[in-house]
């Protein structure tokens, strides 16, 4: 009769736990992204000046591409935690003597393994962004990743200084 009362228990224990381990992940709002050689605070507008300062190129936006992608989820530890508790009662119910022993350890390994690779999933975030193509004036390219491209369209005149896209 003991046995009949424990399983349910463990079943139910069970459910709790594996609810607790999906719960362990949370959203949060994905972060401006930041992409490295790139320019990421967008562009502000200015007058174009008529003599041009050193440094200062023209040109058209040839293309705007969007980029979006994930980054990499971190984990903290608690979905490898509950992995391994939840794993650990599932194992503990299969076989008897030493291969209860068994099952249990590589419950508690699979499941620690399982539930890191849950939570790393959940905490993963899209990130978007935009590369603006300007064709210069002079000849060649330049290429800038940026969060925004505000109003910009491809076909508009612009003019780079320090870093900066101005649409003209």
């Amino acid at each position: 009769m003991l046995q009949f009362t424990r399983r349910p228990l463990a079943i139910a224990g069970v459910v709790v736990l594996a609810g607790s381990l999906a719960a362990c992940g949370h959203n949060r709002p994905a972060p401006a992204p930041q992409y490295s050689g790139g320019y990421s605070s967008g562009y502000q507008t200015a007058p174009a000046y008529p003599n041009n300062p050193v440094g200062t190129e023209y040109g058209r936006v040839s293309n705007i591409e969007v980029m979006q992608g994930r980054s990499q989820g971190q984990t903290s530890g608690a979905g490898a935690v509950l992995g391994a508790v939840v794993g650990g009662v599932l194992g503990n119910q299969v076989g008897k003597g030493s291969g209860r022993a068994a099952a249990t350890a590589v419950g508690v390994l699979g499941g620690a393994v399982a539930g890191n690779a849950i939570e790393g999933r959940n905490n993963q975030e899209y990130v978007q962004g935009y590369r603006l193509s300007i064709h210069l004036d002079q000849g060649g390219y330049r290429v800038y990743d940026v969060s925004s491209p505000g109003d910009l369209r491809i076909g508009d005149r612009v003019r780079l200084y320090n870093g900066q896209i101005s649409r003209l």
